[in-house]
């Protein structure tokens, strides 16, 4: 019942869609902004690197996100107001457990697909760790980033989810929309430009592997610590010219950008074996009505809650 968390608080389904509104016209105006520029993504991106430094640079791409979550957990408390653990879990408390065990899974696997590939292809890649510039690295991606996408996990699979859920009332209209909405709004990537918008199936495809973790978990545990290994991960252990993060990592990829297996794999075949484990590991059921069936009222979900607090004997 996480989608029913929402109901938890002075109820008001606008509260719900003014940050994700903010955030996606925010998005869409620097789209449209860089569109419009005369000078590519890459070009712009690399003239800010020579400026400031990578390190630099990427507190800057990173900063707003920061913030943006701290906006996003005060708009929670003051505004809606619902408990953070609402907003995260359909559970008493935030199982830390699951964050930690989606993290090292997924950045073990992701660790050992990068090192395969660059002894696969020796020739793609050139060794560039610098022990000082690396650890100044690892310091801003261990600070920074998990904020980054755990604002991107509260305001998809936090706050929009809950809020088109209950406006919605049924899973699979949330699931949807946040899915093919969090894949859109990488469209102004670099990595989008170099590679085309075939690497859309990439950003949707984990939008709807992220949902459909939350969904059949009852909460957001799981897509915070893959999404935080996700991103991480990759910042400290390859870069390239022209990925979203430049970065003073372990290897860069100086091979030439193509559209391949690469992002076709991930979708079709390692996120449904990530789905097997963790349905096996935590006992998913019931599929169908947790990802497609009704939202309950909030008279029902009431009801229920009561049914689970135990009576206090005076």
């Amino acid at each position: 019942m996480y989608i029913e968390q929402g109901y938890k608080g002075d109820i008001g389904l606008w509260k719900f869609f003014i940050i994700p509104t903010l955030f996606v016209g925010y998005v869409a105006f620097n789209a449209v902004a860089m569109y419009l520029s005369p000078m590519d993504t890459t070009a712009m991106m690399n003239t800010m690197i020579e400026q400031l430094g990578p390190s630099i640079t990427l507190i800057f791409l990173l900063l707003p996100f920061a913030v943006g979550l701290l906006v996003v957990i005060g708009w929670t408390y003051l505004v809606h107001p619902q408990p953070l653990t609402a907003l995260t879990t359909s559970r008493k408390k935030v199982d830390w457990r699951r964050i930690f065990y989606a993290f090292f899974l997924w950045g073990g696997i992701t660790a050992i697909f990068t090192l395969g590939d660059v002894f696969a292809s020796p020739d793609d890649y050139v060794w560039n760790f610098d022990l000082e510039k690396f650890l100044i690295l690892a310091v801003i991606a261990i600070l920074l980033i998990p904020l980054q996408t755990s604002f991107e996990e509260y305001l998809f699979r936090g706050h929009l989810m809950q809020g088109l859920g209950l406006l919605a009332k049924n899973r699979w209209v949330p699931l949807v929309v946040t899915s093919i909405l969090f894949g859109l709004l990488h469209v102004a990537n670099p990595e989008v430009e170099k590679l085309g918008y075939g690497i859309m199936v990439y950003y949707i495809g984990t939008g709807f592997f992220l949902g459909i973790m939350t969904l059949m978990d009852e909460g957001l545990e799981l897509a915070l610590g893959f999404h935080a290994a996700n991103n991480l991960i990759t910042a400290l252990l390859v870069t390239a010219d022209w990925t979203a993060f430049q970065t003073d990592s372990i290897y860069r990829n100086v091979a030439e950008p193509t559209l391949g297996w690469d992002v076709i794999i991930p979708v079709f075949v390692v996120f449904p074996i990530l789905l097997f484990i963790f349905s096996k590991k935590y006992r998913w059921t019931n599929w169908k009505e947790r990802l497609s069936g009704k939202v309950l009222t909030k008279e029902q979900f009431v009801a229920l809650q009561n049914e689970d607090t135990p009576a206090v004997q005076t």
